[in-house]
């Protein structure tokens, strides 16, 4: 489940972003303005921005500046009440992604958002392709050459966080948050376990590998 970030000043607004969102199945987290919006992406793993752009404290277009800035290419999607070109076109210049004013209009949030996520190379349709390797999110399956191995549901979420993301190092606090949500009182150490049975599981696959980065983390490795 991809997570996405609403920054805005408006309670109100962020509501219903946050009901649009996640009737769409999305996760979503909120900020008030954009210094707010910096500290949460300095504690979890987000996917998408959708970002105003007039808030005190840090504006969107300084938000932007400074992700940019850190050479991100976390996707990010102005909606704003400035309706003016010179205002959409400098949106542009400091580094969004795409740009649609308010009043909000649902179903084209909606599409402007998986156009974002397709464009970042996540994979929007639920599947991700590594050589003879797919992963299957509607079925939580893993299937190559013809066999096909359904994984119980944490295992398989695990995994495929990490195939989205190749080469990122998650920490066990950031996979703990995202699959067993921040409520849980399970400790992190049964992230490790799982891990630990993914690796079992999938031992001599050529395709992927999971590595530990000591004192870090995990990331998954594409071999192919």
């Amino acid at each position: 489940m991809f997570d996405i970030l609403v920054v805005d000043d408006d309670k109100h607004t962020r509501m219903l972003l946050r009901a649009v969102l996640e009737n769409a199945n999305y996760k979503v987290t909120t900020a008030e303005n954009g210094a707010a919006a910096l500290e949460i992406l300095d504690e979890k793993h987000i996917d998408l921005v959708v970002l105003d752009i007039m808030m005190p404290e840090m504006d969107g277009y300084e938000f932007t500046k400074i992700i940019r800035r850190e050479n991100s290419t976390l996707p990010i999607l102005m909606v704003t009440a400035k309706i003016l070109p010179a205002d959409e076109k400098k949106g542009f210049i400091v580094g969004t992604d795409d740009y649609i004013t308010k009043p909000i209009d649902e179903e084209k949030l909606l599409l402007r958002i998986r156009a974002l996520l397709r464009r970042a190379q996540i994979v929007s349709e639920q599947k991700i392709v590594i050589g003879d390797v797919t992963l299957d999110y509607n079925s939580f399956t893993v299937s190559k050459n013809g066999e096909v191995c359904e994984l119980p549901q944490k295992e398989f979420l695990l995994l495929y966080k990490l195939l989205s993301y190749p080469g990122q190092i998650f920490t066990r606090i950031q996979l703990m948050d995202e699959i067993w949500g921040t409520d849980s009182e399970t400790g992190w150490e049964t992230v490790t376990v799982h891990m630990g049975r993914l690796r079992k599981r999938f031992e001599g696959w050529n395709e992927f590998e999971i590595v530990t980065v000591r004192g870090l983390g995990y990331k998954a490795v594409k071999k192919v």
